[in-house]
């Protein structure tokens, strides 16, 4: 108990803007997680039940003590941000502690002072995510490929629509199923967002109909260590699960698969629906008429007008 205040207290000792606690030690502590925030002249903790949240402010002198008081033996982890880095303190069941911190990585423009800032995203550079590396995204170091500069900045605002989606939502675990999730490029991402970004528990599925698509990447999700992803070869037609089904995720499901795919999810009471509609094949193959004669002969005129109405649509 000792070594776990001495690192409590130093997290204290940083003047953190932001605390996290989190991951209970056992079923019967009444918070699932306890947000810390520093304002002008005191923290402000925000401790959220499943339904409900509690405000209790704490004057700065106290925030060890309280952080004493709360983490210890009935939470395991606690992180915590300050100007220059992250502080992790992890703690194990048999009460091992583990204590370490990650410098931020200062940007031209902050060390100048110019208002020329660089725009600041949700996975920075600097941090090796294995998805990111085996897409080509990033360099083994965590380097953003020159060339994958764009797709980069497509994950990110994906993930800053996540966030929105997901907002204050305090459940325990989030369960979450993608329809027509192909390679998983950003089921992958997904998982990492929550449980390396927000700390959340999550369990998501992927679905798909390709059965070698799905063998590799029930591998690579062995391979990340992501115990809480899976896949499963099966139609979006017809997909059955007895989990509660907190967000569906379809982007680019072929064909009527966004149908189903939404139609789930509403048969489900999914709280959270991310959806792209897919290509306009379906549409396409239905676009039958004489008045539109100049518009359906000519088979580039025509596909451009089908993916025009199946975004609209």
């Amino acid at each position: 108990m000792e070594e776990q205040m001495e690192k409590l207290s130093a997290i204290a000792q940083a003047k953190p803007y932001k605390i996290i606690i989190s991951k209970p030690a056992g079923g019967e502590i009444p918070y699932r997680r306890i947000v810390i925030e520093r304002k002008e002249s005191y923290y402000q903790a925000a401790a959220y039940t499943e339904k409900q949240v509690f405000h209790e402010n704490i004057p700065p002198e106290k925030l060890a003590e309280y952080l004493g008081k709360t983490a210890v033996g009935q939470y395991l982890q606690v992180n915590a941000w300050d100007d220059a880095a992250e502080h992790i303190y992890l703690c194990s069941k048999k009460g091992k502690v583990t204590y370490k911190t990650k410098k931020k990585v200062q940007t031209a423009a902050k060390a100048s002072g110019s208002h020329n800032r660089k725009k600041q995203y949700i996975l920075e550079e600097g941090t090796p995510i294995e998805p990111l590396v085996d897409m080509g995204v990033f360099t083994p170091e965590g380097k953003v490929v020159r060339t994958m500069y764009d797709k980069f900045r497509q994950i990110n605002r994906f993930l800053e629509m996540v966030g929105d989606a997901v907002g204050d939502d305090t459940s325990e675990t989030l369960h979450i199923i993608d329809f027509g999730c192909g390679k998983s490029y950003l089921t992958f991402v997904l998982y990492y967002y929550f449980t390396e970004i927000q700390k959340r528990n999550v369990q998501i599925a992927g679905l798909d109909l390709k059965a070698d698509v799905i063998k590799n990447c029930n591998a690579a999700a062995k391979k990340y260590g992501y115990e809480n992803l899976h896949f499963e070869v099966g139609d979006i037609n017809g997909y059955r699960t007895d989990a509660p089904v907190d967000m569906v995720v379809t982007l680019h499901a072929c064909d009527t698969a966004t149908d189903y795919a939404l139609y789930n999810a509403i048969m489900w009471n999914a709280r959270m629906i991310l959806s792209v509609p897919c290509c306009q094949h379906e549409l396409n193959g239905q676009i039958q008429s004489e008045d539109l004669g100049l518009m359906t002969r000519y088979g580039i005129i025509k596909e451009r007008f089908a993916a025009l109405a199946t975004e609209s649509a």
